[in-house]
């Protein structure tokens, strides 16, 4: 199905007709393990020789569903779902890294990534160095021989930050080491980073996905493209692994080994697997993916144009704005658009964020995005604040700063209790 158009990928891929009871839509299917054939069966399937389900931890139907139809939208070779998109990203590294190693990320990153990377890594002994990827070159300069990978969001939140994913990749193989990707702001639906490059694409799909903030998980993808065996650096895929009788992943399952080694050797042990339910929820989700974004870009477009010229902000920083610093950016891996996602500068600082998150109304004030529903959040105040004011400020959180997630809602209801919440700050 991937030579079809992604608008049609959103509905139909992975969700074919159920093959036993024909039923039209993915079953929830709420089990914890399936029958084995026989012993050689079982065998089979534990020793990884056949495909096929042992535990839900490992495979499921419902998420196996899901996992074809990111893989199909992403334009990658295979998916793993996972409890959430900070679980997603930890099996990611988790399968690259070994005590010692080195992750380089950008320092726009979600605030949670941020303490992920930056602090609770280091108790596995991963380190990072946080750099402004705006520059490739700070990139290129802060790599070393323990460097095992590059991290950058596509669409960065909350600043709206657009990375240069072919000058970042190139960076990235040059050094023989994968370019990691989070998607979740940008989505599939305007951005691909595998066609520019990305190694792996992670995302939330809590956020946008779902879409309707009923359900938490996250998704790894696989390119399928990077060589896991050439360099040496990633011995938990191409050397012998004696969980497996040892069995060497790159040899056994060639393009697939990574994504294979995040599902049969990260989920198997550490277990952060995706609900069937919420497996569930996300494929309806999904399936209006593509209409959502368009609403979503249009009515960001036009409430950042009407905050640029409101006397009580100081800026907008929103891609989609013909005058804003990654509006070419935009246009190359965007498609121009920017995006639903995006923050504005308050004159009145760090009270003003306050009180306008306080008297809103039709906006939410809660920490998500990607909600059919428009959303606020005064950073500082919520998602950053366990960063101290120099790191809030450099990734694009400091006390001035409002994020809002814009919903599908009509734009003048929107633009309505905006307005009525900025004169109460």
């Amino acid at each position: 199905m991937t030579d079809q158009r992604i608008d049609t990928l959103a509905v139909h891929a992975g969700t074919e007709a159920d093959p036993t009871t024909k039923a039209r839509v993915t079953p929830i299917y709420q089990t914890t393990s399936f029958v084995f054939d026989d012993v050689d069966h079982a065998a089979g399937l534990f020793d990884l020789e056949i495909p096929g389900n042992i535990y839900t931890r490992l495979m499921n139907p419902t998420n196996g569903a899901l996992e074809a139809k990111m893989a199909a939208l992403e334009g990658g070779v295979a998916a793993l779902a996972t409890a959430s998109g900070h679980a997603a990203q930890f099996l990611a590294f988790h399968t690259l890294m070994e005590p010692g190693c080195h992750i380089v990320a950008s320092t726009r990153l979600y605030g949670g990534s941020l303490n992920q990377i930056g602090h609770s890594f280091r108790k596995m002994d991963w380190h990072a160095s946080f750099v402004d990827t705006d520059d490739p070159a700070n990139v290129a300069a802060a790599i070393t021989d323990k460097t095992r990978c590059i991290f950058v969001e596509s669409l960065a939140n909350p600043g709206g930050v657009i990375s240069d994913l072919a000058a970042l990749a190139k960076i990235a193989h040059d050094a023989g080491v994968p370019l990691i990707v989070d998607n979740t702001l940008a989505t599939p639906i305007l951005c691909r980073p595998i066609e520019h490059g990305a190694d792996i694409v992670v995302q939330s799909t809590t956020k946008f996905l779902n879409g309707h903030g009923n359900s938490v998980g996250g998704v790894i993808v696989d390119s399928g493209n990077f060589d896991w065996a050439k360099a040496g650096k990633y011995p938990y895929l191409s050397e012998p692994n004696p969980s497996y009788h040892g069995k060497v992943f790159t040899e056994a399952f060639g393009n697939v080994a990574f994504i294979l080694g995040c599902r049969a050797l990260g989920m198997r042990d550490l277990g952060p697997q995706m609900a069937p339910m919420n497996a569930f929820l996300t494929l309806t989700g999904m399936e209006t993916l593509h209409l959502r974004v368009e609403r979503h870009c249009a009515n960001a477009l036009a409430l950042a144009e009407w905050l640029q010229k409101h006397p009580k902000v100081e800026w907008v920083s929103y891609a989609g704005l013909p005058g804003d610093r990654y509006h070419a950016l935009a246009g190359k891996y965007l498609g121009g658009k920017g995006g639903a996602v995006f923050t504005f500068g308050l004159k009145g600082g760090y009270d003003a964020g306050v009180r306008l998150v306080s008297a809103v109304k039709l906006f939410s004030h809660v920490a998500n995005m990607g909600d059919t529903r428009s959303l606020i959040i005064h950073p500082s105040s919520t998602t950053h604040r366990q960063l101290s004011l120099d790191e809030q400020e450099l990734a694009g959180a400091g006390p001035k700063v409002v994020r809002v997630s814009v919903g599908i809602e009509h734009i003048d209801d929107i633009i309505a209790d905006l307005a009525q919440g900025l004169e109460a700050a």
